[in-house]
């Protein structure tokens, strides 16, 4: 079965067929992995680096990684049994229920690991193939970014949109670096070259879910990276759509959850951003 591709932003009425109490197990799940996150947080000593095992180049896992999972993970099993899951930390299964809970337990491990304060738990939901719920949680600052399809993205409780920006000269941009993906680094350093001189500057915090979080929320204008897993992106799609943007593949294509590689933003400054990452494509 192939991962979900889209994000769609229909009217509630569409969305009969989803459990009204999904969202609050989704919330009930993520806040159980945050509190586990959390506690591991405060016995880390200043000024030392978490204990951590090497799952490839760059790329670590922590104890609070698998514990955080487990508990999340046992939350949504608890109340949905039947469905499916697809996990950083766990080993793939196959897809068999049309609710699949795409879960990164820590997003942002290498910050945790050296107490860089920018990790959260991203957690969404897709129905059929299509991305319907999606929570972020930061557990430090008590942050809780959730949207339902056709229902808005809020920050804790409160409704949340796009900033007003629409030029890109004036837009602030996140992006990650593709740390597990070295080889292509000299191709995304060409991206990133021509988006620094078009915008107003760019920035790299370590936490793709927290990026894009922040884009729906106004805090920041557009986002965009590569070789990204399915659970970097999943919730984070929802919260954008439902704030009012957009989320593509780096041709403008809804295939972002497949390829690795996403841009997002309000449509209009997506628009802008496309083709100065289009002067490097393809990339492989």
């Amino acid at each position: 079965m192939s991962r979900d591709t889209s994000v769609h932003h229909e009217s509630s009425s569409h969305l009969s067929q989803l459990d009204a109490a999904m969202g609050d197990v989704m919330i009930a799940a993520a806040q159980a992995g945050g509190e586990v996150i959390l506690r591991a947080h405060k016995k880390r000593k200043p000024g030392t680096v978490a204990a951590s095992t090497a799952k490839g180049a760059n790329d670590f896992v922590t104890e609070a990684d698998r514990e955080a999972e487990s508990r999340i993970i046992s939350v949504i099993k608890e109340v949905y049994p039947e469905h499916d899951i697809q996990a950083e930390e766990s080993a793939p299964q196959p897809f068999r229920s049309d609710y699949r809970w795409i879960i990164d337990p820590l997003d942002g491990t290498t910050n945790f690991i050296h107490g860089y304060p920018m990790f959260a738990v991203s957690i969404g939901l897709s129905y059929k193939g299509v991305m319907r719920m999606g929570v972020v949680f930061d557990p430090l600052r008590s942050e809780l970014f959730r949207a339902e399809s056709g229902r808005g993205a809020f920050l804790n409780d409160k409704p949340i949109h796009l900033s007003e920006v629409r030029q890109l000269t004036d837009a602030l941009l996140l992006t990650g670096f593709p740390f597990k993906a070295q080889q292509h680094l000299h191709k995304y350093l060409g991206i990133f070259e021509e988006l620094f001189k078009a915008s107003s500057g760019i920035r790299r915090a370590g936490s793709a879910a927290l990026d894009m979080a922040y884009v729906a929320c106004g805090r920041a204008d557009g986002f965009f990276e590569m070789v990204l897993s399915p659970w970097d992106m999943a919730a984070g799609a929802v919260l954008i759509v439902e704030a009012g943007g957009a989320v593509t593949d780096f041709t403008g294509a809804p295939d972002f959850m497949d390829s690795g590689h996403v841009v997002a933003g309000h449509p209009t400054v997506l628009e802008q951003m496309l083709p100065r990452i289009a002067r490097h494509f393809p990339l492989w």
